[in-house]
């Protein structure tokens, strides 16, 4: 096509000579041109209105940072729960009527264990040193006339092991001679893990949730745009101009809405973590691990601003949809 079909039409033309015709460019790049000044024509009116333009961004940005930030929540538990699992260690408690030569040497021979990566023997003197020194029941243990602790073996799994592998170690571990029973603390990784798929449920739910919410804002928004445009929408409509010529600024605005609030989404995300990340290091040393909050990859920057972009393009298309077939010249 020479030009495009959607622009308004002239409604006569004066008599006389016919005029030679201008070359007509491609029906492509006319396409494309009408899109191009629609798109700025829209972020003209959106920088006429500083305020109102930078209240919808906050509501979009705010709206979008939550789904995002639990989700780089819930990815940053996860991650440091799985080197948690690396550290989980195994509790192999002895008979009495082991001695301390043969927990010795019975640690030694753990640690050569296929799937082991070290194993330390601990005394029934050094069970309570310990347990005195972290529970804190120093006068209380003083009044014990004999020592209840048994002797352990520290048995720390291979690392690369998944955790059925790693039951299934200790399992064969309390088998041997001389270990009373084994005991692997793991059930609180298990509970983590529930609990971290719970959240990952409910931020799916909470991003559909706010989803809907930026729609419902951004067609608000439009949907009053175009009853303050209501003569001039009118007018146009007189001279010719189809629903989706008029429909296409308000399209590109509820997008520069997304695009917008997008952004600031990201940026509300990117400081959280940066407000963070002082606070997690230090806890991170108190258990001697260098930890780090990992924040939002390309791939979920980009992601976050698409969406941002096709829900405010949604929201602008329900509205425009709804109103604009109302608006019809008197």
């Amino acid at each position: 096509m020479a030009a495009d079909e959607d622009a308004p039409k002239p409604v006569g033309a004066a008599p006389g000579r016919r005029r030679r015709r201008a070359p007509e460019r491609g029906g492509l790049s006319t396409y494309a041109e009408r899109h191009a000044q629609a798109l700025v024509y829209a972020l003209g009116r959106l920088s006429k209105r500083p305020l109102t333009t930078a209240l919808i961004m906050a509501v979009i940005g705010i709206a979008l940072s939550l789904p995002a930030g639990l989700h780089v929540l819930i990815r940053n538990v996860s991650a440091a729960s799985y080197s948690w699992e690396s550290a989980v260690k195994a509790s192999l408690f002895l008979k009495d009527s082991v001695s301390a030569s043969e927990g010795q040497a019975l640690a030694e021979r753990i640690a050569q264990h296929p799937g082991v990566a070290a194993a330390r023997y601990i005394s029934r003197r050094q069970a309570l040193q310990e347990f005195r020194k972290l529970s804190g029941f120093g006068s209380a243990l003083d009044l014990l006339d004999n020592n209840p602790l048994p002797a352990v073996i520290s048995v720390r799994p291979d690392p690369g092991l998944s955790a059925a592998r790693a039951q299934a170690l200790v399992h064969n571990l309390a088998a041997l001679p001389g270990v009373a029973r084994a005991k692997m603390d793991q059930a609180w990784l298990r509970r983590l893990r529930a609990i971290l798929a719970i959240a990952h449920r409910t931020a799916w739910i909470l991003a559909v949730l706010l989803a809907l919410a930026v729609v419902i804002v951004v067609g608000s928004t439009i949907r009053l745009d175009i009853e303050n445009q209501r003569e001039a929408i009118e007018i146009m409509k007189m001279l010719g101009a189809t629903d989706r010529f008029i429909r296409r600024p308000f399209l590109y605005a509820g997008a520069w809405y997304g695009l917008f609030g997008s952004v600031l989404g990201w940026i509300i995300v990117a400081a959280s973590l940066w407000a963070l990340s002082a606070p997690v290091a230090r806890l991170a040393s108190l258990y001697q691990g260098g930890f780090e909050l990992a924040g939002l990859s390309w791939r979920g920057i980009l992601g976050l601003v698409a969406a941002g972009v096709v829900l405010g393009w949604l929201g602008s298309w329900w509205a425009v949809g709804r109103h604009l077939r109302e608006i019809q010249p008197s």
